[in-house]
């Protein structure tokens, strides 16, 4: 048994001298490296005596204690940095890839409870009515109390088919609301929609859902396909976009800033996470004038474009104040395919303001309405068909005077009507009025065009 215990206090301080020299903790902390070395000893004390004096020796699993400590030793650094169990790590490979399943939710820790990022965009989450901040406080009837971030992603997914109850509070209504959401398949594409929406002054409109590695291929594809159908402004969506990828983000914005200038830069603890991203100038797109949506679903990498192009005054950013979810993880496999995926660094925008926990402010302030629009063709298609029916026979008075036939018009469910959407309405309005504006006063080309 001491031999197990010096093997265990062995192992515990090599670690402990591991994370010395790569944090250089050997060289400028050295308080800090004897408080690892007796934390570690510490550490190696109770693994020895779980060893030896836990009841049950045959259930005792070295893998699943130190996992577990390695859980409560990340969890403790912040509300993203996480420890990847073989499988999570899997799961979160094949989720940047674009497909994976469960409800179709973003979520985060936020003030220590589970907090809804952003539902994603025709997922059964968004279908079910799940928003943007709202606290999951229960799961399957189980309380979310103290849980951890991988634990409740581990619950949410799950076999498509299969049906998870969800419990939140919805605090700006001050009211509990439950969900019964049917797991599904859920393949993102980067791109929901992309097409002109109004073509008396050729307004385009992009709605980017997430940023994956295809993004920038279907970006391109979307913005050749809208120019070439004469677009000569343009709204991009980035509302209930709950980020992705760095290095796509900075792609997409670059699409609309001048080569040379910063995109966004990253400052962390060690050298190497101080990067100034910078826009390479490929394939831009600086010759009209822009609208970027956001609201307080719009985080990380939605951030990062959006404030890039409020820096650079490329576009006028309307809406909500986004999530203000601005740290960088770098992800770092480990050895048995296990990773550990570690905050290192925070974003600033081009004007040097930090995203993080703080958000982008809207140019432009507008409150999403909760309207629901009268669907008016569902209304006149079901009046025509009951003006197109035959008139009928005609047939002798009754006894009894015949009471008048009701005409029922059939009309789609409620929550079948699209909702008008007063956000985006307004990007429209504001875009025609900076038509107006170029045409009658400046005459001097679209707006945005370098001279």
């Amino acid at each position: 048994m001491r031999k197990i215990k010096f093997l265990l206090l062995l192992a515990a301080i090599a670690i402990a001298a591991s994370l010395a020299v790569s944090k250089g903790i050997c060289q400028k902390e050295p308080d800090l490296k004897r408080d690892y070395y007796k934390q570690i000893e510490q550490f190696a004390n109770v693994l020895s005596i779980i060893q030896t004096d836990y009841v049950d020796s045959e259930g005792i699993d070295p893998k699943e204690l130190i996992y577990g400590a390695m859980e409560g030793m990340v969890s403790k650094l912040d509300s993203y940095s996480q420890f990847m169990e073989p499988e999570e790590y899997r799961e979160m490979k094949m989720e940047t890839e674009g497909e994976f399943g469960g409800v179709g939710v973003e979520i985060t820790l936020k003030d220590g409870l589970l907090t809804v990022v952003s539902p994603l965009e025709g997922t059964p989450a968004s279908k079910a009515g799940i928003m943007a901040g709202d606290r999951i406080v229960k799961i399957d009837d189980k309380s979310t109390k103290d849980i951890k971030l991988h634990e409740a992603v581990k619950k949410l997914r799950g076999r498509p088919g299969t049906d998870v109850n969800i419990t939140v509070l919805r605090e700006d209504e001050k009211k509990l609301l439950d969900f019964n959401i049917t797991r599904s398949l859920i393949k993102i594409e980067s791109i929901k929609q992309a097409e002109i929406i109004d073509y008396m002054d050729n307004i385009g409109y992009i709605k980017l859902v997430e940023f994956q590695e295809k993004t920038p291929m279907d970006l391109d594809a979307a913005l050749a396909r809208l120019k070439a159908e004469g677009m000569k402004s343009l709204i991009l969506d980035l509302r209930n976009n709950p980020g992705g990828l760095l290095d796509v983000a900075v792609i997409v914005a670059e699409r609309f800033i001048e080569k040379g200038e910063v995109v966004v830069s990253t400052r962390g603890r060690l050298s190497n996470q101080n990067i100034v991203f910078k826009s390479q100038g490929k394939n831009l797109y600086t010759d009209f004038p822009m609208i970027v949506l956001v609201n307080n679903g719009s985080a990380s990498a939605s951030e990062i474009v959006a404030g890039a192009m409020q820096d650079h005054k490329r576009g006028i950013v309307m809406g909500t104040k986004t999530f203000g979810k601005g740290s960088v993880q770098t992800v770092i496999p480990l050895r048995d395919g296990s990773a550990l995926r570690l905050t290192t660094a925070k974003y600033y925008t081009p004007k040097n303001k930090m995203i993080h926990a703080k958000g982008i402010m809207p140019d432009v302030i507008v409150e999403k309405e909760n309207i629901i629009a009268q669907n008016k063709e569902d209304i006149f298609e079901a009046m025509d068909a009951i003006e197109a029916q035959p008139a009928p026979k005609e047939r002798r008075p009754s006894k009894k005077a015949d009471k008048p036939k009701e005409k029922n018009i059939e009309l789609k469910p409620e929550s079948d009507m699209p909702a008008y959407d007063n956000q985006l309405a307004r990007a429209v309005d504001l875009l025609k009025g900076l038509n107006v504006y170029r045409d009658f006063f400046l005459k001097k080309g679209p707006i945005g065009e370098n001279k």
